[in-house]
């Protein structure tokens, strides 16, 4: 076996690397009947464009690919299991809102800290692992990182994302092909995710910024003000941290749709992901839904998240106001299927008055590390 690791930084410009690893695999390795060889590179939009889509000599070549995800959150808890890390659930989505599921950030969280003192010594410490990961990341990772790093910041500015007309009047880069190869490897990469809303076509695509380091780095590490120990605890008691953290809570959500229909006990219908929102008129107040999944059982999941450190109770108010949101929604849509407001909280919901009648299923972060 011969395992080339990183390989899109052994192809440096002057090497001509990739055109001889061709030539070797063409007229010698692939002859072979007792070999496996094996790439791999962290730049996934380069292995993709060079590799798997490769025009010349590697054409066609590939036997097998494989790629790698994050942990997503069921595998986060196994692996620091595995390793004697004993974190309730609740410390855990806050791990990952940091982190997201980064094996290589993983496993520098240590037994015997809570969440909060594992953030505080890997990002606000001097020597922490990540207290000067941010500047090498993008660079680490494409060519001209800057444009990279320029929409990725126009992204987390705007937690409902922006189409890509937004986007062009939010950055310096023009239209076309220099925005588009951003954009793919920006995907490919997976640090943005996209989203087409309800009932639109796929030209009115919504790009969010969905890295969970990159989101918490410009938010809270960038322009720190604080110093010294504790940092994390002093910020994570503030209220730019309770609002930040419910959008954060429903990146996760929407990163772990097959957890949340194998809850709902719809892993084997066929279903569509989608955001919703409407600018509202001079009649019509706007609206805006951030998970829907339409179901092809004639039925519609639409979902509110909210991170809350303990079960929610809904008031008068916010019943009516979803109650609204529902009608205008269908209204909006045209949909004849079946509403279900199905209510994601970190620890449930509580029944009440309010609730009974307006909400059909509720859910704990439990749903979320659905195997």
């Amino acid at each position: 076996m011969i395992f080339f690791d990183e390989f899109p930084w052994i192809h440096t410009k002057k090497s001509n690397f990739l055109a001889t690893f061709e030539h070797f695999w063409n007229t010698w390795a692939s002859k072979r009947t007792d070999l496996i060889v094996v790439i791999c590179g962290s730049s996934a939009s380069w292995m993709v464009q060079k590799v798997i889509n490769n025009k010349g000599g590697l054409h066609n070549r590939i036997t097998r690919k494989i790629r790698l995800l994050p942990f997503t959150l069921h595998e986060t808890e196994l692996y620091l299991q595995s390793r004697q890390i004993k974190l309730d659930r609740y410390q855990l989505v806050q791990l990952y809102m940091a982190f997201g599921g980064i094996p290589h950030y993983l496993k520098a969280i240590e037994k015997g800290e809570s969440a909060a003192q594992n953030i505080d010594r890997m990002c606000f410490t001097k020597d922490g692992l990540l207290a000067e990961e941010f500047s090498n990341l993008y660079p680490s990772l494409f060519e001209k990182s800057s444009n990279h790093l320029e929409v990725a910041r126009v992204l987390s500015k705007k937690a409902m994302g922006l189409t890509r007309n937004e986007l062009v009047n939010s950055i310096r880069l023009v239209s076309g092909g220099g925005l588009t190869k951003v954009l793919t490897e920006l995907v490919e990469s997976g640090f943005i995710t996209t989203y087409i809303p309800f009932n639109k076509r796929s030209n009115a695509r919504v790009f969010k910024l969905t890295d969970e380091f990159s989101l918490f780095y410009m938010k809270f590490m960038e322009h720190s003000s604080f110093s010294g120990t504790d940092v994390w605890l002093r910020i994570s008691s503030g209220n730019l941290w309770k609002t930040w953290s419910g959008f954060a809570f429903e990146r996760i959500c929407l990163k772990h749709i097959g957890s949340i229909k194998k809850t709902l006990g719809i892993s084997g219908v066929y279903t569509n992901v989608s955001i919703w929102r409407t600018k509202g008129d001079a009649n019509e107040s706007g609206a805006q839904i951030d998970l829907i999944i339409d179901r092809d059982d004639h039925c519609i999941n639409i979902f509110e998240m909210k991170y809350y450190n303990a079960r929610f109770s809904m008031t008068k108010k916010y019943a009516s106001e979803w109650r609204e949101k529902l009608e205008v929604f269908r209204e909006n849509t045209k949909t004849r299927k079946t509403l279900f407001l199905t209510f994601l909280s970190t620890f449930g919901l509580n029944e009440n008055q309010h609730s009974i009648g307006l909400v059909r299923q509720s859910l704990s972060i439990d749903a979320l590390f659905a195997e």
